[in-house]
């Protein structure tokens, strides 16, 4: 079974956790939280505590509607604190901003973690540059099942604050200039706001809201501009994308693919964009043991009944580079625009006579089979 995680941005108006908890209630199937959690500021969670657990609004709504109570503790409420470790009291400049952003996009993260749970994110409350950065932070890690939600209500109950949701007797309650409102004519709608999922879609490594911003619009890019690639040792050929497939000869196949195999083994855990680090070296002195082997490993696969001679050729660092220019070759002449194809051919980097060869493709964008 799920576990039914609710996630609230709320600021002075606590209104929007009973309302939003309230719609849920009352979907077919209804939806009632395990976990409850509220994100907002020192300011905020002493309204919200002073409103719903004091006076004890939310456990009228549990008992009036037979939802499973659940009891919102200090580790309910996320307050982004300052460099100081302390609570943030409101938003009032670019630094606060920034410290609740890395706040609310951390908290999800690792809520996004738990393989059991549901996450169900509302954005109603708090202020605006929360409600942002929820809704960004459920892009970057959300996955198919969680879910963005705003709650709306009738015009004349909204921020009203004698009103927290529809009960199931009729009340009377009083507008600021008196006017009587029958709760019985409230209407609560909960919008569910469609949102690109990217959970689970990229490898991302970035600390704060910035920097996972910037990982994510270059793996975007990355899927426009370099399609994946996949070597098929059985057929003898690469594909890339959905549209491109050529084969190369054996040995040409064995050292592309030994190239691919070493970059996807580097522990290098960030982009590959601008990394060389598994660049092997092809010298004067001769190739890179490593890369012999994997080549021989290959190059079996490839063509299981072969002899010795073959890879004993692959000793002559000229040889190689002749190997390089004829893959290359193939590559120009499959992938016709030069900035695609420069994403799948062999690079050279390095002094003259002791250059390191290597693929610039991510590694999360590879496949051998």
């Amino acid at each position: 079974m799920l576990k039914e995680v609710f996630i609230f941005v709320a600021g002075a108006t606590p209104q929007i956790i009973t309302e939003t908890i309230y719609a849920l209630s009352q979907k077919d199937p209804p939806v009632y939280p395990h976990e409850i959690y509220i994100i907002t500021t020192s300011t905020g969670k002493k309204i919200i505590k002073d409103t719903l657990v004091k006076k004890g609004i939310l456990n009228e709504l549990f008992t009036e509607y037979n939802i499973p109570p659940v009891t919102l503790k200090d580790d309910s409420f996320i307050v982004p604190k300052d460099e100081n470790n302390r609570e943030l009291d409101d938003i009032k400049d670019d630094r606060d901003n920034a410290i609740v952003g890395n706040c609310i996009c951390s908290f999800i993260k690792e809520k996004a973690k738990e393989e059991n749970s549901r996450l169900h994110c509302s954005i109603a409350g708090g202020r605006k540059t929360m409600s942002f950065y929820l809704g960004s932070a459920l892009q970057l890690f959300g996955r198919q099942r969680d879910k963005l939600y705003h709650v709306l209500v009738s015009p004349e109950f909204e921020a009203n604050p004698e009103f927290f949701y529809k009960p199931r007797k009729n009340r009377i309650i009083k507008t600021r200039d008196g006017k009587e409102l029958h709760t019985k004519n409230a209407k609560i709608f909960l919008a569910e706001l469609p949102f690109i999922r990217l959970g689970n879609k990229f490898f991302l490594s970035g600390k704060t809201f910035n920097e996972l911003v910037t990982e994510s619009q270059r793996e975007i890019d990355s899927v426009f501009i370099c399609p994946p690639l996949i070597v098929s040792l059985k057929d003898n050929t690469i594909r890339i994308g959905g549209d491109i497939e050529f084969s190369l000869q054996p040995s040409h196949l064995a050292l592309y693919t030994a190239l691919l195999s070493i970059k996807l083994t580097c522990q290098h855990n960030g982009p590959c964009e601008n990394c060389n680090d598994c660049y092997p070296v092809i010298s004067k002195a001769g190739p890179d043991r490593a890369l012999l082997d994997l080549m021989n490993r290959y190059y079996r696969k490839i063509k299981p009944f072969t002899d010795e001679k073959m890879s004993k050729t692959w000793n002559d660092p000229s040889l190689l580079r002749q190997y390089i220019s004829k893959i290359n070759d193939q590559i120009e002449k499959h992938v016709k625009d030069e900035k695609v194809s420069m994403c799948y051919k062999i690079q050279a980097c390095g002094s003259h006579g002791n250059k390191r060869y290597g693929i610039a493709l991510d590694k999360n964008r590879i496949s051998i089979e």
